[in-house]
């Protein structure tokens, strides 16, 4: 069953039986934190809860995070049985996850495939991307192309190989193409919401249970930018 519903502010992107998807808001977090803020699993887990009218606890596994300030796909578990089976799938990079990010830079090269070494900083929390190996770093793929030319910024379609912390912000930045909006990795201005102009577009994997192929595209937010780009 698919569907788009937006109860509670919440984009429903497939639900059935064992998994949900939902197209996350930039600035809502995945799962708890020391801000104390209500996590994103939690909003799902009242959304059911309400739905199927749940008595007691409602389940809902994390099965991969995206950070605060981006927006996109995001697959929970519903049941015991699908979450260790979406964990594998997501360690062995069985999951396709493809994003779009928005770059004031035109890229060197129109697609290219970037590797890294990527270092995290947990006091800044921050990751920099090396092009050598360095001490307690993580290697890092990505690949990209130019899909379109706005006025004043490129869209980027990225294929991501690796799944490291901020690795598209960080490896990015590292050819001088930081993401609209992202300060931190040093994009000259923030967006007005605090978001960055990455969104996580497209996942595609295998059911955990039914085994069926399932490929879900989320909408990207609205804003004049975004809108520019469908």
């Amino acid at each position: 069953m698919s569907e788009h519903s937006t109860k509670n502010n919440l984009q429903v992107l497939y639900e059935d039986n064992h998994i949900i998807v939902v197209n996350k808001r930039a600035g809502d977090i995945v799962q708890g934190d020391k801000t104390g803020d209500k996590p994103l699993s939690e909003v799902i887990k009242s959304y059911l809860k309400e739905k199927y009218n749940k008595p007691g606890n409602v389940y809902l596994g994390v099965v991969h995070r995206l950070d605060r300030p981006t927006s996109g796909i995001v697959l929970f578990a519903k049941t015991s049985k699908a979450l260790p089976r979406l964990n594998k799938l997501f360690q062995q990079k069985d999951a396709k996850k493809t994003y779009w990010a928005l770059v004031k830079n035109q890229p060197p090269k129109p697609e290219d495939t970037l590797t890294h070494w990527m270092k995290r900083n947990p006091k800044q929390n921050k990751s920099y991307a090396h092009k050598n190996e360095v001490p307690d770093s993580k290697k890092a793929i990505l690949h990209y192309k130019t899909i379109k030319k706005l006025d004043n910024f490129y869209l980027l379609e990225i294929d991501l190989e690796t799944g490291r912390h901020h690795q598209i912000r960080s490896q990015l930045a590292a050819i001088g193409c930081p993401i609209k909006g992202d300060l931190k990795y040093g994009f000259d201005r923030s967006n007005k919401d605090a978001s960055i102009h990455l969104h996580a577009r497209k996942l595609t994997f295998e059911h955990p249970v039914k085994k069926e192929n399932v490929s879900i595209v989320a909408p990207t937010p609205e804003d004049s930018l975004w809108n520019a780009c469908s």
